[in-house]
């Protein structure tokens, strides 16, 4: 960005990053506690948006529905990496060992007053359902021609949603959308019959290249074809090995 003029080295930027388990985001935070100069982190959730509840409240609390969204990535309840940003915000390990007992045991917690407060000064959140996140993949490719993935558009919609405060946003853009073509391209053409087909037709109705790491799949040879119950896995790798 300071290559391209948009800022000066050293001046604030926001980041919004597609998250379900805290990994990519909280690498956003240790980089900033290594000097770049981050304003705000804000964390972007799908429609499992326990991570929004937890960042806008306080309390995490995993009791809730659990939703297979368009962007399966985030289809997470209990974000494993969060517990490791608590130490870095002056926790305790008893205070942060007995939150996550509280959480084995009562499926939730409530952090305290001083932690929230902590964490909420350098963290945002927002949320965007499968709706939000179809809308927003369809009108940035009209506006911009520009064709995001599930992941992406849902940090995207969260981005514009928050203020920012005058300084430059950043959006992290996490895979290609032909990854997840199955889902994206009924929004630019009728169904296709199946995926090959679909990330042919979303090219030509996008004019976006197919990565040639997909395409070359097709012709790939097939070398696993088992599928084994849970119950018959330990004979299986067994017969394997």
């Amino acid at each position: 960005m300071a290559e391209a003029g948009a800022l000066r080295v050293g001046d604030p930027v926001d980041f919004t990053v597609p998250t379900g388990n805290f990994g990519d985001i909280l690498a956003g935070y240790l980089a900033f506690r290594m000097g770049l100069p981050i304003r705000r982190l804000f964390c972007a959730s799908n429609g499992n948006n326990v991570l929004t509840d937890f960042l806008t409240t306080g309390t995490y609390d995993r009791r809730r529905t659990f939703y297979k969204t368009a962007s399966p990535s985030m289809d997470i309840l209990v974000s494993s990496n969060l517990e490791r940003l608590f130490p870095l915000m002056n926790a305790s390990d008893k205070e942060t060992a007995g939150y996550l007992r509280l959480l084995s045991e009562n499926g939730f917690y409530t952090v305290s007053d001083e932690l929230k407060r902590k964490i909420s000064e350098k963290f945002g959140a927002g949320f965007a359902d499968d709706e939000k996140t179809f809308a927003t993949i369809k009108r940035v490719f009209e506006k911009e021609r520009y064709l995001m993935d599930t992941h992406t558009a849902v940090a995207y919609a969260v981005a514009e949603e928050n203020d920012h405060a005058g300084v430059p946003s950043v959006v992290l853009s996490t895979a290609s959308p032909y990854k997840f073509s199955s889902a994206i391209q009924p929004l630019f053409r009728e169904k296709a019959a199946d995926e090959w087909a679909g990330m042919e037709s979303l090219r030509e109705a996008t004019g976006v290249p197919i990565p040639k790491e997909l395409a070359g799949l097709r012709d790939k040879k097939v070398l696993h074809t088992a599928s084994v119950g849970r119950e018959e896995m330990k004979a299986f790798v067994l017969s394997v090995l």
